[in-house]
């Protein structure tokens, strides 16, 4: 049973850190927090040198990715799919060999790369204490973000069996609100590239990590994740909020493209596995209804990006069925809660050639998530130098 009052990361928590994750300036208590300058929270954050994330890039964790995903998205028109096109089908979900390495599909670099953080180091809520900025701030949302991936193929990701490795960083740091109902929204960047099985830590860095956003360097993929931080809801506000209905706000566009699903608490569970997320919100309705206010289990940011990004490869290989198309980029941003066990209407539209504007619905037809991506096609299935003959 949960306590009635949801309390922070406790003194012996935050010491258990690594130093470089610990602010040097400011003192662990929450009275302190609260009485200090909310502008050294940037600094400190941003100054954070976050450590390496390694992984094999083996197919077994995108395999059972796709698996768990195979009764909720619409089936491909034939048996056969390629990493940037169609998801692969339901009557064709055996784990594919290394000897003949796939393309890493996009958005499955998710579940990869997961922070290696012991239990008795997880905050009270069950996430991971890397980029929080402490007390009061003990409440987190994933806001949105961006993903790119590199056109140069030489530095495509394979699932192959070798060692890569995820550079983070912290690029930006914004506080917003006031009178005490202040947000902390952290821009996080992670950099997946290949490595040495014993590349040093500074080699790595220095490849992969780039001054500016904007450039890939050797990086297959670039993403940004946008994580906002919030302080605790009394049990009366907590009370309050998971009775009260969310705004709606209306796509301002028609679909061209659909899909609808219901995301069970098994779906949610098999995804927090893959993804090494014990975040509470996602696996305990009385923790989400109680504690943060929800009226049931959050469906996961980066799993309602998935399932989008998979409804769009989908149509890809529908509207281009003889060529193989890559997404290039994909930029969004969280709206408002999906929830378990409720409909969730994926749609999207062709903005122009090479332009999908993607977005998710509540079942008030309210928006959810919205994104812009953008996509390239490579030429005719199976040309050399295409992402199905790579």
């Amino acid at each position: 049973m949960f306590k009635s009052h949801f309390v922070g990361p406790t003194r012996s928590q935050l010491l258990q850190l690594p130093c470089i994750l610990r602010p040097s300036s400011s003192p662990l208590s929450y009275h302190h927090r609260q009485n200090s300058s909310l502008s050294s929270i940037k600094s400190e954050l941003i100054a954070r040198r976050l450590p390496l994330i390694y992984d094999y890039l083996t197919p077994q964790p995108s395999h059972l990715l796709n698996v768990s995903l195979a009764d909720f998205l619409p089936q491909a028109p034939k048996a056969e799919s390629t990493s940037h096109t169609n998801p692969p089908p339901r009557d064709n979900l055996t784990l594919p060999t290394t000897l003949r390495p796939t393309i890493l599909a996009p958005t499955h670099h998710l579940i990869y790369f997961p922070p290696p953080i012991p239990s008795s180091q997880l905050l009270p809520d069950g996430t991971d204490p890397l980029q929080s900025p402490g007390l009061p701030f003990v409440r987190r949302m994933w806001a949105g973000g961006a993903v790119r991936w590199n056109k140069d193929d030489k530095h495509w990701l394979r699932l192959d069996g070798r060692r890569a490795v995820c550079v983070e960083g912290i690029r930006d740091v914004m506080i917003k609100g006031q009178g005490g109902d202040e947000k902390v929204f952290v821009g996080i960047e992670r950099r997946v590239g290949r490595c040495g099985e014993e590349e040093g830590e500074e080699s790595v860095r220095k490849r992969l990590w780039m001054e500016e956003e904007g450039e890939d360097g050797e990086s297959g993929v670039v993403e940004r994740r946008n994580i906002v931080f919030m302080k605790e809801k009394s049990k009366e506000e907590a009370a309050d909020a998971a009775k009260t209905p969310g705004k709606v706000v209306k796509p301002t566009h028609p679909p061209t493209f659909t899909h609808t699903l219901i995301s069970p608490a098994s779906l949610l569970f098999r995804y927090s596995a893959l993804t090494f997320n014990a975040h509470s919100i996602h696996l305990d309705p009385s923790y989400s209804r109680s504690i943060e206010g929800h009226r049931n289990l959050l469906v996961h940011g980066p799993l309602s990006f998935t399932l989008l990004i998979s409804l769009l490869r989908h149509h890809l290989g529908t509207e281009y069925p003889d060529e193989t198309v890559m997404i290039t980029d994909v930029e969004y941003r969280n709206l408002s809660p999906l929830y378990a066990d409720e409909k969730l209407k994926l749609c999207g539209r062709r903005v122009e050639d090479g332009r999908y504007e993607i977005w998710a619905e509540t079942p008030e037809g309210g928006l959810a998530v919205r994104g812009m991506a953008r996509t390239m096609r490579l030429g005719k299935k199976g040309a050399k130098g295409t992402l199905d003959n790579s």
